[in-house]
């Protein structure tokens, strides 16, 4: 019998399905057009457990300088690098960089460098940088980041599927009490007559109880031997991506709903956790904006894709030990519900 851990596997091959709205092909934030995605992954197998995940707008590399965007704070315990300029003036100018939270200014200095490269004009640029703490599994003081970590994660970038769990920004990440990384998801709805892609990447490392369509499945149960430990810096980056017209003021509207998303699946929104969410859209600009009677179908697909992107950040990342011998257990596949021995829960 094979000793290699059985695959990591995404909600819909566990027969979790949030919601009833159609996924895009590849059920990923990449499923919006001209959306990319790249990952760095530092992983030592015993001290070091991190990495750099970007979200690159391909739009941002031709004769757009900006998109429409916005930024909701659900708690700010956190270092969101260039968000008051995007709740300024309604504006994405740079992709979005995520890593770990004392790693997050070097970050930003490789990401200027990035976009001054793409901008020889350019006096001025607005880096933007998210984070979460991983150092319940990372000896995150070392701030092992580089700026080469960064340009690769930005120049690999690509709109496949992005891989997921213990990967880039999530390799470190725990979230509800197990082993929790990057998770993607997406859903498609007509609006107005229109096809609309909404798309979702989160960062999950924040507390509480993993809820799985409505049953409560608490690690202290559900893994024999496994004690209950909520981190310090605990938080959650969300990352909202749509081709839906829409101003700043309606993209904030969705930024919230992504925020909610996270009560879903049983966040605590504790005191230490820095909970973000950014969306922006790719559409047009010359596309007429939405009116505010018709998002309500926005709304749903960004809940459902945010909900189910955070389940996969959690069903596809494997139990990993580090720092000082910290264990974070992987989800136990055999007592989600409908599962033989969860069904009565």
């Amino acid at each position: 019998m094979s000793t290699h851990p059985s695959p990591r596997v995404r909600a819909r091959s566990l027969g979790v399905v949030v919601g009833t709205l159609p996924t895009g092909p590849l059920n990923a934030i990449t499923d919006v057009e001209g959306v990319l995605v790249g990952h760095t992954t530092l992983d030592d197998g015993a001290d070091l457990h991190t990495g750099v995940t970007a979200i690159v707008p391909r739009q941002l590399a031709t004769a757009r300088r900006g998109l429409p965007a916005a930024v909701h704070t659900g708690n700010g315990y956190g270092k969101l690098v260039g968000s008051t300029q995007i709740d300024e003036l309604g504006v994405l100018e740079s992709p979005i960089v995520l890593t770990a939270t004392l790693s997050a200014f070097r970050a930003a200095d490789a990401l200027v460098t990035y976009l001054l490269e793409r901008h020889p004009d350019g006096l001025s640029v607005n880096p933007v940088v998210g984070e979460t703490n991983d150092g319940f599994l990372s000896d995150i003081r070392r701030r092992p980041i580089t700026e080469r970590h960064v340009l690769d994660a930005l120049e690999g970038a690509s709109g496949g599927l992005p891989a997921e769990g213990c990967v880039g920004a999530g390799t470190g990440t725990t979230a509800l009490g197990y082993k929790a990384g990057i998770g993607t998801s997406s859903r498609r709805q007509v609006v107005d007559g229109a096809p609309v892609t909404v798309g979702a990447l989160v960062q999950a490392n924040f507390g509480g109880v993993l809820t799985v369509q409505g049953v409560p499945m608490p690690v202290e149960e559900l893994v024999p031997g496994s004690v209950r430990e909520e981190p310090p810096g605990n938080s959650c980056m969300i990352v909202v991506a749509t081709d839906a017209p829409l101003d700043a003021r309606q993209l904030g509207r969705l930024a919230r709903r992504a925020i909610f998303a996270m009560g879903r699946v049983g966040a605590s929104y504790s005191h230490g956790s820095g909970d973000y969410a950014i969306a922006f859209t790719t559409a047009p600009p010359r596309l007429p904006t939405l009116p505010d009677d018709l998002l309500n179908p926005v709304f749903t697909a960004v809940m459902d894709s945010v909900e189910e992107a955070l389940l996969n950040s959690l069903f596809t990342a494997t139990a990993t030990t580090g720092v000082h011998g910290r264990t974070s257990h992987a989800v136990p596949y055999d007592r989600l519900p409908g599962s033989g021995t969860n069904r009565d829960r």
